[in-house]
């Protein structure tokens, strides 16, 4: 999942400073998981806000809301309620999110509440660790399920770097070694010898290296599986 923080409070009201009338939309996906963008975070940012927030006469005005996917342009448009008179919405959401509500409700100012950290997961009450890039080009198959892309200080491909010792990064001594993980999970299901292989430089162009990136389902929105469907 997506995971993010919220930015600092200062920011967040020099951000908003100008607006009368702000709709504070959480989101109930990933950034509700990691308890930061969620209804609740989001009417607790609001009362923070009413504490902070200071006006030269004219009242602010904050309402809470929130969508189930704010990634979906479809979820956003169909059930995002926005209040009349509203004159920009604060969005706790990452930055998928934030840019989905622009443009489903452009000219109205969009304005990020959080700072997207990474694609993450929790496996202790609390903790949420940063698991994959999404380079698009993945190899969890041969390393034991545990990414060296993302969970390498050095994203190294074909083993541990020559610092890291007693099973520990070289970088972070308080974090184990993401090569020595992938050895001994091999090592447990009998596939040492995927280590043998050497692996050839990733081919960049799948991440972020050629531009933001596509994915077409066919057969959705006109697209070449739709009309072999209804050509058949």
């Amino acid at each position: 999942m997506i995971v993010g923080d919220l930015k600092p409070l200062d920011e967040i009201v020099s951000s908003v400073a100008g607006y009368r009338r702000i709709l504070v939309l959480g989101c109930g996906s990933c950034v509700t998981v990691s308890l930061s963008g969620g209804d609740r975070e989001a009417a607790a940012l609001v009362r923070e806000l009413n504490c902070m927030v200071k006006t030269d006469g004219a009242p602010v005005s904050f309402e809470v809301g929130t969508v189930l996917r704010q990634c979906e342009k479809d979820l956003v448009s169909s059930f995002c309620e926005v209040p009349p008179d509203t004159d920009a919405i604060l969005s706790l959401a990452c930055g998928a999110g934030v840019q989905t509500v622009g443009d489903a409700f452009e000219p109205l100012p969009v304005i990020p509440a959080l700072n997207t950290t990474f694609i993450g997961a929790s496996d202790e009450a609390g903790v949420w660790r940063e698991m994959c890039h999404g380079c698009g080009d993945c190899l969890l198959g041969v390393t034991g399920s545990i990414c060296p892309v993302a969970r390498c200080a050095k994203s190294l491909f074909n083993g541990p770097c020559g610092g890291s010792q007693g099973g520990r990064c070289e970088i972070y001594i308080e974090r184990p070694c993401a090569w020595a993980m992938i050895y001994f999970r091999l090592k447990k299901q009998n596939k040492l010898h995927l280590l043998h292989e050497v692996r050839m430089p990733r081919d960049w162009r799948t991440a972020t290296a050629a531009g933001p990136r596509e994915r077409r389902r066919t057969g959705i929105g006109g697209s070449a599986g739709e009309t072999n469907k209804s050509a058949q």
